[in-house]
């Protein structure tokens, strides 16, 4: 999947391989058989408006197309190409498969098109065997030689000149709709025949689907592409006039599909010009489709045999079979009208997606970014929106099936997390979001309609402490931020180990399904390398909000730990305490996940905060069933009847309320009457007593830290929790926000 290092093709100048390719497939079919239709059913200034609508949109296109085509080099594969290396390999893919797609099948509208025409004058055989034969032909011409392929266009072109010369040097019709067939005319709206119309704009990718066969892409593309969309705009815009000029029966015009013979001065010569159309249509697609398929087995996307080349042109003879096939199979399984629609769909998709991405470009301003041709971000992204309108315009329906088929591509694509060796604009796309969206955070204050928990987990090696991560991810899972942080000794630092490190625990995480930021931070010791991250971990307004850690059972070490857990409340961090409890009794029960007990000892803030968390890990899968209590402990008849009004005023306002249960404990007994109490819950949260802002009281703090560590023996899962924040969470959990 490497980037091709030396040119490969046939070096292809301006006007064979671009300008010949396109204009030919821009001046189709549609203009010989349709252009009277359209001008019948809407009439001149509507006809005008129409066709000047679906230039612009090639035209937005061709000038987004020019500044990608200037600022890179451009390989084989066209708008696949252009694509992958702009937003990813994946969008390329979910592009360029189904862009392969209907290239191979607009083969088969196009040779079955001159069967029809070739029928008319000369019903010798079936309209399917012509098609056939005609495939046959075309087959062997590109797959022996896309040089010759070419100059046949060249000859095709001089045809459909000629045909354009008789047309405006003929006349007036010698005959017009009778009035009985006139009178049965409905007459079809703007939008109607505007999705006639618009697929006779869409053949730059003719042109574009050679970048890999040109001489300079970077020169060729842009001015090749251009200069036929503003050839295809001055015929589209000449016809029209000269008809409304010379037939005055609109009936005429719109029962006639062949009126522009009827009107040339050589018919025949007209009917030579279509045949031309359809034939340089069918070819340019046959040399167009097997590139943009050798592109994506070139970049791994398919198998490395499709995209095998063979001469000195690097001929696509595999990826040519297969179009080829495709195109047979289409011509004899039947009508081809319902899959029309579609495969316009994707050919726009892939006009949008070039605009899109050439605007997104120029949001970016990346320093990579500097195109010879410099268009305004404005403009591509206007082509980008018209591109979307035109397909729901044209059928919607068709636009969700093109897009449902891309996603599903781009979905799979991305399981297989193929690497590349290119880069792409998704990273500064993302940094302009969050440039943006940091920018615009940091005029706002945190409030409790918009909260969300943005935890820190300082856990060390995922490995040795799994449940303070498996803890962490349960309480942000789909509603905040995780980072997963780990110091590591200075003595033993290294940029280098650092990075292979963060992958790694990268990698295990993704493995897990945890999706989490992964920080390592030198330090002399755990704490001092955690008091850093409490201070400066983040980045402007997005810092974490809450810590979650696991305890220290070592009993030198209660005194940092308690000035730890002074820092965090200082720096109004909401603090999660984790020990990891006792063992389950059987195994069984390591699954369970059922009932959390919360103990309230009579403070407001730290139940406010209990009970957010509870609720968030209710909303994980895992904690779906679980059911929450509410506990407290009365040593008196009065006091337990003072608690059970008080908790049931404190939950009552609340989304979803949790019950409630009072204990009767002896007084000094009150953690024995806890453990009792919450021996069978799976996880219990009690508050932690918030530090007092008197220094004096450091040995006072740590004093209540080994007071707090012995009194929890014995308990399962716990989480001590310290609110800090300063957010009313009953107000966020309240009924009446």
């Amino acid at each position: 999947m490497a980037e091709d290092k030396v040119k490969s093709g046939y070096q292809f100048g301006t006007f064979k391989g671009v300008y010949t390719p396109s204009i030919l497939t821009i001046v189709g079919v549609v203009m010989y058989l349709r252009f009277g239709w359209v001008l019948g059913n809407v009439g001149l200034p509507a006809t005008l408006l129409i066709v000047t609508m679906s230039c612009a949109i090639t035209f937005l296109t061709a000038l987004s197309l020019s500044a990608l085509a200037t600022n890179m080099r451009v390989g084989g594969g066209g708008a696949y190409y252009i694509i992958s290396r702009s937003l990813g390999l994946e969008a390329g893919a979910a592009i360029g498969v189904p862009l392969f797609l209907a290239k191979a099948l607009s083969i088969a509208f196009y040779v079955i098109g001159f069967a029809e025409a070739f029928a008319d004058v000369y019903p010798i055989a079936s309209i399917r065997m012509i098609a056939t034969i005609t495939l046959v032909v075309l087959g062997l011409l590109t797959v022996t030689s896309a040089d010759l392929a070419l100059r046949m266009q060249l000859f095709i072109l001089l045809l459909i000149i000629a045909s354009l010369v008789s047309i405006l040097a003929g006349g007036a019709p010698t005959a017009s709709a009778p009035p009985e067939v006139a009178a049965l005319i409905t007459h079809k709206s703007f939008w109607p025949v505007f999705a006639v119309f618009f697929p006779a704009v869409t053949g730059i990718e003719a042109g574009l689907s050679m970048s890999g066969d040109l001489k300079s892409p970077a020169k060729s593309l842009p001015l090749g592409t251009l200069a036929a969309v503003v050839t295809g705009y001055l015929i589209y815009m000449i016809i029209p006039l000269y008809l409304s000029a010379v037939v005055a029966d609109k009936s005429t015009l719109i029962t006639d599909t062949f009126i522009l013979r009827d009107v040339a001065r050589w018919g025949n010569v007209v009917v030579m010009g279509v045949w031309a159309a359809a034939l340089s249509s069918a070819l340019g697609t046959l040399l167009g489709a097997p590139r943009t398929l050798q592109a994506l087995a070139r970049d791994g996307v398919l198998p490395a045999f499709v995209g095998r080349g063979y001469g000195k042109g690097g001929e696509p003879r595999v990826a040519s079979l297969i179009a080829f096939l495709i195109a047979a199979a289409a011509i004899w399984l039947g009508d081809l009208n319902a899959l029309g629609p579609v495969l316009t769909m994707f050919f726009l998709t892939s006009y949008g997606l070039l605009n899109l991405s050439a605007g997104l470009e120029q949001l970016i301003g990346a320093p990579s970014w500097h195109p010879k041709v410099r268009i305004p971000a404005a403009v591509s992204l206007c082509g980008a929106f018209a591109c979307l309108a035109a397909m729901f315009m044209i059928n919607a329906g068709a636009t969700f099936v093109a897009a449902f088929v891309s996603a599903t591509i781009f979905i799979l694509m991305e399981r297989r997390r193929l690497v590349v060796q290119w880069g792409d604009m998704r990273r500064g796309l993302l940094m302009l979001v969050a440039r943006q969206s940091i920018l615009r955070l940091s005029m706002r204050q945190p409030d409790e309609r918009s909260w969300s928990p943005n935890i820190l987990v300082l856990s060390g090696s995922p490995t040795t402490r799994w449940h303070l991560i498996e803890l962490a991810n349960a309480i942000a899972s789909g509603e905040g931020c995780l980072t997963v942080a780990t110091i590591i000794p200075t003595p033993l630092w290294t940029a280098d180990k650092e990075k292979r490190l963060t992958e790694s625990i990268s990698s295990y995480l993704r493995k897990r399904e945890i999706r989490a930021l992964v920080k390592l931070l030198p330090a002399d010791d755990v704490i001092t390398g955690a008091e850093s991250l409490v201070r400066a971990y983040g980045f402007g307004p997005i810092v974490p909000n809450t810590i979650l850690l696991g305890e220290t059972g070592s009993q030198a070490g209660f005194a940092r730990f308690a000035q730890l857990i002074q820092l965090v409340y200082r720096t109004r961090r909401n603090l999660v305490l984790v020990r990891e409890g006792e063992p389950p009794e059987v195994a069984a029960q390591a699954a369970r996940h059922e009932r959390i007990d919360i103990w309230w000892r009579g403070e407001r803030e730290n139940i406010g905060l209990m009970l957010a968390l509870s609720l968030l890990l209710k909303r994980n899968v895992a904690w779906a069933r679980a059911t929450v209590t509410v506990k407290t402990v009365a040593t008196s008849d009065a006091q337990a009847s003072e608690s059970s009004q008080r908790l049931e005023g404190l939950l009552k306002a609340q989304r979803d309320p949790a019950t409630f249960e009072v204990i009767r404990a002896e007084a000094g007994d009150v953690f024995s009457a806890i453990r009792a109490s919450s021996q069978e819950a799976d996880m219990v949260l009690f508050g932690v007593r918030a530090p007092s802002d008197d220094v004096d009281t450091e040995h006072e703090y740590t004093d209540y830290y080994e007071h707090l560590i012995d009194s929890t023996n014995g308990l399962p899962l716990t989480a001590m929790v310290l609110a800090a924040e300063g957010i009313d969470y009953h107000r966020m959990l309240s009924t009446d926000n």
